[in-house]
């Protein structure tokens, strides 16, 4: 999906959050707003945390010369929260889908401070159903240090939500290495999203939104290989990743990875364990499905790995919560964990 097409799909989904809090009250007052879901374990409560929610600032995006201002229909934190109650989802981690790494150096630097700024301005005023990750400006990879250190320390945010590359960059590339040596110093998750792979547009057009249905995970699973292969996990081994849709393909067939590694052996001479053992230091969110789909992942990288999301507002996963409850050989406190003790501990809630 590109920068224009996930705004227009982002306006008509209503995921902006307007300035105008008064508004916001009053249409959330009016509202005839579902019971909230209690989300319960082994007659235990859990405190539910989506690691996968999308949002945009206005004015951030306005500094692109998008225009995405807020229109009444769009003044619509009452129905986010709404939605998140008749879900069961009690908190949402949210994240902004980089869009800005081809703007210069001085836009770049005004937007994430807006962002962050706005970001932390919504969680500091509804701390008990939302944190956020920081936008960092990766094109810049000093900068993006900074603006994370920032976004943590000044501003309460709990990570960073960066894309899968930078201008066809492979974020392996040494010259990233001050953003992911000051991640790994902070010790905060960084959420990667991917943005798709414009390179391959040409073969997944056409019917079945294969951009998105292929091209999103591919790229995921091309990040994550990069990182093991390239080295940087080995080179930053306390880095924390959470990796969106499942970590996309590589989880599915990770053991190719390996056997790879006795085709072409002198590519892995360099890695101290198997490419699939790396699974066990990533982390992904739940959006695998089905019932199957999930305990495989778990299979492959451990229950300890795994959080809920839902890429909301796109309408990809409304049955989040049933989908842990309902997976056969989960412990309850496998349960709890994936929906919500993974994130609470890796967020600091």
């Amino acid at each position: 999906m590109n920068r224009r097409q996930f705004l227009k799909d982002a306006s008509t989904a209503g995921i902006f959050f307007s300035s105008c809090g008064a508004c916001a009250r009053r249409a959330f007052a009016q509202s005839s707003a579902p019971k909230r879901r209690q989300v319960t374990v082994g007659g235990q409560r859990v405190r539910t945390i989506d690691i996968h929610a999308h949002v945009i600032i206005p004015e951030a995006t306005a500094l692109m010369g998008v225009n995405t201002a807020p229109t009444d229909a769009s003044v619509i934190a009452p129905k986010r929260f709404e939605t998140m109650d008749e879900w069961g989802m009690d908190m949402q981690a949210l994240s902004i889908n980089a869009n800005w790494y081809s703007i210069d150096r001085n836009v770049a630097t005004k937007m994430i401070q807006v962002q962050n700024e706005a970001l932390a301005a919504l969680c500091a005023k509804y701390p008990d159903r939302f944190v956020a990750f920081a936008s960092v400006a990766l094109q810049f990879p000093e900068l993006a240090a900074e603006q994370l250190e920032e976004g943590i320390k000044k501003h309460n945010l709990r990570g960073a939500a960066i894309g899968g590359h930078v201008n066809g960059d492979e974020l392996s590339n040494p010259k990233f290495d001050p953003f992911w040596k000051k991640a790994e110093e902070l010790g905060c998750l960084i959420f990667m999203h991917p943005q798709g792979i414009p390179e391959m547009d040409k073969r997944l057009a056409g019917r079945g939104g294969l951009t998105n249905v292929i091209g999103n995970p591919l790229e995921t699973t091309i990040f994550l290989s990069h990182l093991i292969f390239d080295g940087t996990l080995d080179k930053f081994p306390g880095l924390k990743i959470c990796a969106a849709h499942g970590g996309g393909y590589l989880p599915s067939y990770a053991a190719r990875s390996d056997y790879g590694c006795v085709r072409f052996a002198g590519d892995c001479k360099a890695l101290k364990k198997k490419p699939t053992e790396y699974l066990k230091q990533l982390y992904f969110d739940s959006m695998v499905f089905t019932p199957e789909g999930l305990r495989h992942l778990v299979a492959e990288s451990g229950v300890s790995q795994i959080m809920i999301g839902t890429d909301y507002p796109f309408p990809w996963s409304t049955t989040t919560v049933d989908h842990v409850l309902n997976t056969p050989g989960l412990t309850d406190t496998d349960k709890r964990a994936i929906l919500g003790g993974n994130a609470a501990k890796l967020l600091k809630i």
